[in-house]
């Protein structure tokens, strides 16, 4: 079982100890914004792995990557607990790619591998979008 520590350190804001060792600050409180609030900290893990599942399969695939992003949007449910209801997943991608195995990666990630979004579909409509720029 992998555990996590959080830590109040005063107000709204905590320091999290993760398994993996790392800490990052967490501030619920959006008005003093010191660190990042736990739900947006859930639009991260989203991209981050998504991200990571494209990176890894479009190297698998032998395709010439320059650059990524992934922006992730949504919106919140009006009442508590405010849970996400709709969420974008926006991948800019550049380099020397096939796109046909670009959009495999993406189905991959949203079918298969990632985790966050497995979990977020639960509450979420999710979609999925691409836009494939030239390398370089």
């Amino acid at each position: 079982m992998q555990t996590a520590s959080i830590t109040w350190t005063g107000g709204q804001q905590f320091t999290a100890l993760g398994p993996s060792g790392h800490t990052l600050q967490i501030d619920s409180d959006r008005r003093s914004n010191s660190a990042p609030g736990p739900m947006e900290m859930l639009l991260l893990a989203l991209g981050a792995c998504t991200a990571t599942d494209v990176v890894i399969i479009l190297e698998k695939k032998r395709q010439k990557l320059q650059s990524l992003e992934v922006l992730c949007s949504g919106e919140r449910a009006p009442h508590p607990p405010e849970v996400w209801v709709k969420l974008d997943v926006f991948f800019r991608v550049r380099g020397k790619i096939d796109e046909t195995a670009l959009q495999h990666a993406i189905e991959l990630t949203k079918e298969k591998y990632c985790s966050v979004a497995a979990m977020l579909r639960k509450t979420a409509d999710i979609s999925w979008r691409y836009d494939l720029l030239p390398a370089e």
